[in-house]
């Protein structure tokens, strides 16, 4: 009987979430134990509201679709702040028997108007240097509980970043809250259920604020403070039930107390110092002192400054994305001790966190200090690359007998090894703290190659350590922004890794703002920390950099299938292509050749001064991203059903890529700039007819072969020129490719220790010394982008329609591999495939392949047999096939637009 699982709403995949910003979610459901040739008919949804002291309110409708994905919200009336609902649905297949009901999803709204929130804005009262970073800010307020609590809620947020506490315990598990925005735009604030952290009688709230991203330094040749402030503020509102209907609100006002707290510096780049001789054990409990609801002025604390309103241009609103949090904890493999004698314990892995101590005993005032570096320099710690950025931690003891524990709150640094002085290293003493946002694992991948699985997962540790909060370019040294330009390139590959739809929705706004303030154009980061230095705030448009407002929307959609993501971000697309300069010379529908463009940024044969000066021609480049863009355009107008636009961009697109055959290709198939890049962009992104497909295919072959299966593509050309060769028919050349060791390679440097993707090719040299350029990283996901090819080429799995209603498993059989295997979670469930080849005299082979695909998917299984090939066509189910064929070179014969 065909059952419903994995109820839920909008792309919220947490079994409850709190504090949503919706008042008509979308439902979805995956339907499992669906019999041979169920259909769904219908379904049916029941409500279960549960107001504040009032008895629960059921209401169920029954809706006769055979959707399961985002329908829309079953009722006319729309949810209101604060309530709570629960659903479960079951289906009706065509026989009008009902499965069972599904398990209940519960969501519950948060503060949805502005009038909602009744708090105010507070400060500390003391004057700070504005020049140089202060200390974190502690405020609390005690209160009076005098009835039985049915249930409470803490809304809270900061311009800064906090932790939160309710009598002395620790509220949540979020890190870096509220997270980073656009700070102009909007403030992300959480909501937490805190109802058994209540007390009868005397209570108190407390918070902890530091800087972040908000008024801390951010950028470039020792960056800017103060982008969006200068002072850090807090907005909170405990909300209490009682049966009796009675709400008890404690607001953020000038009742509250202040004072500074034993963190003395808390930095994004340097890190943060903690003094625990200040430490004051009871600042967010009620003490003796705190008989009523005003805070008694005791020691350092001091009433605080009530603030204005947020102006009414910045929303507060809970976002999309999932929150940051602690992940895991990574044990150190060994300790060693660098040529000056200092202890280094490396955790094996290059991470995003912090250094967690524990049973730590010395003399009160002693000092420890911890260091983090992702490489070795000749033992010593390599913090060259990390430029103006210390990435250090401090921490004076209070000299407990009993021992202590340490870790930052409102820091995190990228590395593999800590440097330790003023401690003895007892690795049983000692764990890194894995913090990234909270996304789920969407996939995995297998295969007979050791170096590629390590490569693998060294870009899922890339992608994991880069999205924290936004998706940063790098996670160590004085930089971590949001560039446009390397999520405009991993998107693709980062779908298939994670769930990351609401994470990058949730950036997505932010860029929407950032672009309509520099008036069209989008920032090269967002959110915009460049906005006020006019050294590295830029205006003018850029290729694939820019094109980020339309590429990512367009990942998003085709991933879930969800078109209101490509409402969402319509206006936003269509204003980057008006505002492209196009030529007044020459052809009139491309790009004017006299922007300036990043091109194919970090060509290995670039300088390393001058990443920007590719072999392939940077406008050429801007182009084909161009055209791309167009013809996305095309297919968003028409899914919108906006007829005039898509006529519009259909025009645009013809005339733009006739232009680009005239202007860049010979009829031959040769392109202007003869390189890797340019060859796996024409052929990806389709501009050449059929027989300049062939021959450029053969070109790009070429060039590979001749430079040894080498590497010579930058940002650009990397995520296509396997794909490119494979889509020609060369696929055991895109093989070669992708298994060399030498260097530029991307296996290279895995056999370097790598255990994340790098930002050059040769971030460290061969003799094992770091790469001399200024803008050297160990942690940059972007050449990452190669892990889409592992799924849809190597294992043979990729996505064909929207959402993932139709797919296509056809591995590419080589003898490079001899098994592999990939899975995904779709919107419909769990995708996987996996094949093994074993191979026997007279050039004869069998292969044995497994498909899985979940209800509301259909797949085309294709796989050789004898001399050809087979195509077999699947439902819902688990699939086995065996065949035995020929090993020869034209297996397998790909057509060059592949069929589906």
């Amino acid at each position: 009987m065909a059952t419903v699982s994995s109820v839920w709403f909008e792309h919220y995949r947490e079994p409850l979430v709190r504090g949503i910003h919706e008042s008509k979610p979308r439902l979805s459901w995956q339907v499992e134990n669906a019999p041979s040739g169920y259909t769904q008919c219908a379904y049916e949804v029941e409500l279960t509201e549960q107001a504040p002291g009032l008895h629960p309110q059921k209401k169920v409708v029954t809706c006769s679709s055979s959707s399961s994905r985002l329908v829309p919200w079953p009722i006319d009336e729309p949810l209101l702040s604060r309530q709570r609902v629960a659903a479960r649905l079951r289906v009706f297949g065509s026989s009008g028997d009902p499965g069972p009901w599904s398990k209940p999803v519960r969501i519950e709204v948060g503060l949805l108007r502005r009038e909602d929130w009744q708090c105010n804005r507070i400060a500390a009262s003391w004057s700070q240097d504005q020049t140089t970073p202060g200390p974190e800010h502690l405020f609390r307020k005690t209160f009076h509980v005098s009835e039985p609590v049915q249930h409470a809620r803490l809304y809270i947020t900061t311009q800064g970043v906090y932790e939160a506490e309710l009598n002395g315990l620790r509220i949540g598990d979020h890190f870096m809250a509220p997270g980073w925005t656009t700070y102009d735009n909007r403030l992300q604030y959480q909501t937490y259920e805190v109802t058994g952290l209540i007390r009868d009688g005397a209570n108190c709230l407390g918070a902890r604020v530091a800087e972040g991203w908000f008024s801390g330094r951010l950028g470039f040749d020792g960056g800017k403070r103060n982008i969006w402030g200068s002072q850090v503020s807090l907005l909170a509102q405990l909300e209490i039930f009682h049966p009796s209907g009675r709400i008890t609100t404690i607001l953020s006002d000038g009742s509250w107390s202040a004072r500074k707290g034993p963190i003395q510096l808390a930095e994004i780049y340097d890190g943060e110092k903690y003094d625990a001789t200040l430490e004051d054990p009871q600042w967010s409990q009620p003490v003796d002192q705190v008989m009523t609801g005003n805070s008694v002025l005791t020691n350092e604390w001091s009433a605080v400054s009530v603030l204005g309103p947020l102006p009414t241009t910045v929303e507060l609103v809970t976002g999309f994305s999932e929150p940051v949090r602690r992940i895991e904890t990574i044990q150190p493999v060994e300790v060693v001790y660098s040529p000056s004698g200092q202890p280094i314990v490396d955790f094996g892995q290059n991470l995003v966190g912090y250094v967690r101590l524990s049973n730590i005993k010395g003399p009160r005032g002693h000092k420890i200090i911890l260091s983090h570096a992702e490489v070795l320099d000749h033992g010593e710690l390599g913090t060259r690359p990390l430029r103006i950025c210390k990435a250090r931690d401090e921490y004076i003891l209070k000299g407990a007998e009993d021992g202590e524990r340490y870790e930052p709150r409102f820091t995190s640094h990228g590395f593999r090894y800590c440097q330790l002085e003023g401690w003895t290293v007892n690795l049983d003493n000692i764990e890194a703290v894995v913090c990234h946002s909270d996304m789920k694992s969407a996939g995995n991948f297998v295969c007979s190659d050791s170096l590629l699985n390590r490569l693998y997962q060294n870009v899922c540790w890339g992608m994991r350590d880069n999205f924290l909060s936004v998706p940063t370019d790098c996670p160590q040294r004085d930089e971590r922004l949001g560039w446009s330009g390397d999520l405009s390139m991993f998107a693709p590959t980062a779908v298939l890794l994670y769930d990351c739809f609401g994470f990058l929705k949730n950036w997505l706004v932010d860029a929407r703002y950032d672009q309509k303030v520099l008036g069209g154009v989008p920032s090269m980061v967002t959110p915009n920390s460049m906005i006020n230095d006019p050294k590295w705030l830029r205006r003018t448009p850029c290729a694939i950099w820019h094109d980020v407002v339309v590429l990512v929307p367009w990942v998003l959609y085709e991933e879930t299938g969800d078109p209101q993501i490509l409402a969402e971000s319509f206006d936003s697309m269509v204003t980057w292509l008006d505002s492209v300069p196009r030529s007044k010379s020459g052809p009139t529908h491309l790009w004017d050749p006299a922007v300036y463009q990043l091109g194919d940024w970090l060509d290995p044969a670039a300088p390393p001064d001058k990443p920007w000066k590719s072999t392939t021609d940077s406008k050429m480049v801007a182009n084909m991203f161009l055209i791309q863009s167009l013809g996305i355009m095309v297919s968003v107008s028409s899914i919108l059903k906006k007829t005039t636009e898509q006529a519009r961009f259909q025009t645009e697109f013809s005339l733009a890529r006739a232009e680009f055959q005239n202007d860049h290709v010979t009829p031959g198939g040769r392109i202007a700039s003869d390189t890797q890049t340019a060859y796996a962009l024409a052929i990806c992104f389709d501009l050449l007819n059929d027989r300049q497909m062939i021959r450029a295919g053969e070109r790009l072959s070429e060039l590979v072969r001749k430079n040894q299966f080498k590497i010579a593509t930058g940002f650009a050309g990397t995520p296509f020129v396997c794909e490119a060769l494979a889509r020609t028919g060369h696929y055991e050349v895109a093989y070669a490719m992708l298994l060399c060791r030498e260097c530029p390679s991307w296996l290279y440097p895995v056999t370097m220790g790598a255990t994340t993707v790098w930002e050059r090719w040769d971030s460290m040299l061969p003799d094992g010394t770091i790469n001399p350029g200024e803008m050297t990283s160990f942690n940059h996901y972007a050449f990452g982008s190669i892990a889409r090819f592992f799924y849809e080429r190597v294992a043979g799995l990729k996505r064909v329609d929207p959402g993932w209603k139709t797919i296509l498993v056809a591995p590419l059989i080589s003898t490079a591999f001899s098994h592999a295997s990939a899975q995904h979670i779709t919107p419909e469930g769990i995708v996987s495939c996996s094949w093994e080849t074993t191979h026997g005299d007279k050039e004869q082979s069998s292969i044995s392949i497994t498909v899985t695909v979940p209800y509301g998917s259909t797949a085309e299984v294709v796989f050789p047999q004898g001399s050809g090939e087979r195509r077999e066509n699947v439902g819902p189910g688990t699939w086995c096939f065996h065949a035995s064929f020929k090993r020869s070179k034209t297996w397998p014969v790909l057509p060059l637009k592949e069929k589906s």
